[in-house]
């Protein structure tokens, strides 16, 4: 997820932070107290105390921290020691030795299919009043909303069940040795260093949140810095629950959208006629980025026509995409993709991802429809 609109801080932060540090300080020495017998399995991954608490760059990351946002430095030494190293995480972050071509048919395949539309059915029915309630405050429709949740974790299934404070750790600190490695650890300690502002603000224990193997948590699986600048108590209890609160994990991903620009009543994507000259005219259009950057007419002129029922004459002047969906062995769909298009690639920077969140939220609304 990018991080670029203005942040919405939990309302009791400021009354909360001393208290907050006090709890982190206490948990985190009590956890390195246990972990201290110098090896420690948390799952399959072992602990050694020596291993964060006294690496430099460790060091230097709790120097920062402690420096620029006054955090306790003995919470911080007990906390590393007692952080485990994963090599679980480390192999599941690289990409496949030979990568596999990309096939939206087999991609689809995945998420469009009868078990996750029926879930979505399901959490549709119970979830009803606060998904209309979203989208009166956002502007974004509940199957869009239930589309994301559905692809992410099957509305709760599968959230993940790695230690976030390892696995950012791992991250930040053991990236594997690929062309990316500075790039990526950087970003990780960024995401490091907003978990841990996060646990302390809010008073969390950073051992007890579970989440992705890259540190992504809850229903919507949200990054640390999307949970601090997007996450909402949907549900008014008090705090931010993306793994046991559908609530408020309904609301954050509304917010979310919202944020990054969501156009309330608007299209998202629109199919392309299957004739030889649109096809054309998409293929040559398509070029992999996801901003809409020309205008309908100007792919009109050219002579690409959209498939028939869909009602464009309106919209000449708006800003287009072309999508590519590419299929080994077949030829490649291509759709038109409009703003709201865009906005669902800041959640995950795929075009298979967007159209396979767009495709199943439509998928069941016409289940929830009979």
């Amino acid at each position: 997820m990018s991080q670029t609109p203005p942040s919405r801080r939990p309302v009791l932060r400021a009354l909360m932070a001393g208290a907050a540090l006090s709890t982190l300080s206490l948990s985190t020495l009590s956890l390195a107290a246990r972990a201290a017998k110098r090896r420690v399995i948390v799952h399959e991954e072992e602990i050694d105390p020596d291993r964060y608490r006294n690496n430099p760059q460790t060091q230097a990351f709790i120097g920062m921290l402690v420096a620029e946002h006054n955090f306790d430095r003995a919470a911080l030494d007990a906390l590393f020691a007692g952080t485990a190293y994963s090599a679980t995480v480390a192999r599941l972050i690289l990409p496949p030795p030979t990568p596999a071509r990309r096939s939206w048919t087999a991609y689809r395949g995945r998420f469009i299919e009868p078990v996750r539309i029926g879930a979505g059915v399901a959490f549709w029915q119970q979830y009803g009043d606060t998904l209309r309630r979203a989208e009166a405050e956002f502007g974004v429709p509940a199957d869009v909303v239930v589309g994301i949740l559905g692809v992410e974790t099957i509305y709760g299934r599968d959230m993940g069940n790695f230690r976030v404070m390892d696995a950012l750790t791992t991250l930040a600190f053991d990236y594997p040795d690929t062309p990316n490695r500075e790039e990526r650890s950087t970003m990780f300690r960024n995401q490091l260093k907003d978990f841990l502002l996060w646990c302390r603000d809010t008073g969390t224990d950073a051992f007890s949140v579970l989440g992705s193997y890259a540190g992504a948590v809850g229903i919507p699986q949200f990054m640390p810095t999307s949970i601090r600048e997007y996450a909402l108590d949907y549900d008014r209890d008090g705090r931010i629950d993306l793994r046991n609160s559908a609530v408020d994990a309904i609301g954050s991903v509304a917010h979310f959208l919202q944020m990054h620009g969501w156009e309330p009543n608007r299209p998202v994507m629109w199919n392309i006629a299957g004739d030889a000259d649109s096809q054309g005219i998409a293929a040559a259009a398509a070029d992999g980025q996801p901003y809409p950057r020309m205008t309908l007419s100007r792919l009109t002129r050219a002579g690409l026509a959209l498939a028939p029922g869909v009602e464009a004459a309106r919209e000449q002047e708006t800003d287009v995409l072309v999508v590519d969906l590419p299929t080994p062995g077949q030829p490649t769909e291509y759709r038109v993709g409009l703003r709201n298009f865009y906005v669902l690639t800041r959640y995950n920077r795929s075009f298979f991802y967007a159209a396979a969140v767009y495709e199943l939220g439509q998928a069941v609304r016409q289940a929830m429809q009979g």
